[in-house]
């Protein structure tokens, strides 16, 4: 389950043993190519289908699988209906959940819920989990891959992932990635380093050998490999050999500089936007004073009214509205 900050409030749930389908729950059921659209309307299947789409060509060039069922995919727009779907509660910034088992996947509605996350990332990243989860056949994945798979594909990765990264390597904080097999027990800024290596891990392995690697890593587990046989199949390196390759790479990535430059941006975006937005509040406040004066030209505030009991005898000595 991920618990991050509420901007990056995504929950993947495989549990065991829920309840099949739940499809009442959505009334209206699309049958597509690739998936099973079920919501209250159809306003977001164009967005599904084309994810799902882009999301089975992604992994497909990852991992050279492809999910052989279409999952149902549900948009709930109640909590209570949401929480039923699934088997149980969820948590408040819970947003999406993927059931490998039950070949189903089930979103919070963008247009009911602040999930702070685009459907399309949502999609694609519960899409992603039910890929590794059939590839590895009766194994299951390390955590940190799985996770990154997912993020990696969804393209979740954020200025707050690249600045929680940088604390963790200047910090000393950077996480093994056999300890985020237990990342539903991390606090929150623990669990965003958490999935931040997890992406980076997945990003490390492409860039470092091919595509391929992951193809390789995921076959060794489905074959009944280890975690550690896995690497070894993938990269030819031992699983401790790995950890200190990524490392190394996380230090050269991640260090001091790049905390500085994370930093230093920041506050140089809110100083731009402290600039603009003082720069038009002045501009608004001369625009007003422009309007002003060219009120008071048309308006005399000096009036001579002459003789006010023959006023068309004698001529004003002011007169400036006559004209």
């Amino acid at each position: 389950m991920r618990h991050l900050s509420a901007t990056i409030a995504i929950a993947i749930l495989i549990p065991l043993g829920l309840p099949s389908s739940g499809v009442g729950v959505s009334d209206n059921r699309v049958e597509r190519e690739h998936c099973i659209y079920l919501c209250e309307s159809p306003h977001y299947l164009d967005v599904v289908d084309q994810t799902v789409a882009r999301t089975r060509q992604a992994l497909f060039e990852l991992t050279g699988d492809t999910l052989p069922y279409r999952p149902s995919i549900h948009i709930v727009s109640n909590l209570a209906d949401f929480n039923d779907l699934i088997g149980g509660k969820f948590p408040d910034w819970g947003a999406a959940a993927a059931f490998p088992e039950r070949r189903l996947i089930a979103i919070k509605s963008p247009s009911h819920f602040n999930i702070n996350r685009s459907l399309e990332e949502l999609v694609a990243h519960e899409y992603a989990h039910l890929l590794v989860s059939h590839a590895t056949g009766f194994s299951s994945a390390p955590r940190w891959f799985e996770e990154g798979v997912a993020m990696y594909v969804s393209a979740e990765w954020s200025w707050s992932d690249n600045l929680a990264m940088s604390k963790a390597a200047v910090l000393g904080q950077i996480i093994d990635l056999s300890e985020i097999d237990n990342v539903n027990r991390f606090t929150e800024g623990r669990a965003h380093v958490a999935y931040a290596e997890s992406f980076l891990a997945i990003k490390f392995l492409v860039h470092t050998y091919d595509l391929d690697v992951i193809s390789r890593f995921l076959k060794s587990l489905s074959a009944g490999g280890s975690a550690g046989e896995a690497i070894y199949a993938a990269t030819g390196s031992t699983e401790l050999e790995f950890a200190s390759d990524f490392k190394t790479y996380l230090h050269q990535q991640f260090n001091i500089m790049s905390l500085f430059m994370d930093t230093i941006f920041f506050w140089l975006g809110l100083s731009v936007l402290v600039i603009i937005g003082g720069w038009m509040r002045y501009r608004k406040k001369q625009q007003y004073y422009r309007k002003w004066e060219r009120q008071e030209r048309l308006e005399s505030t000096d009036f001579d009214y002459g003789d006010p009991a023959n006023p068309e005898k004698i001529e004003d000595d002011d007169e400036p509205w006559r004209t």
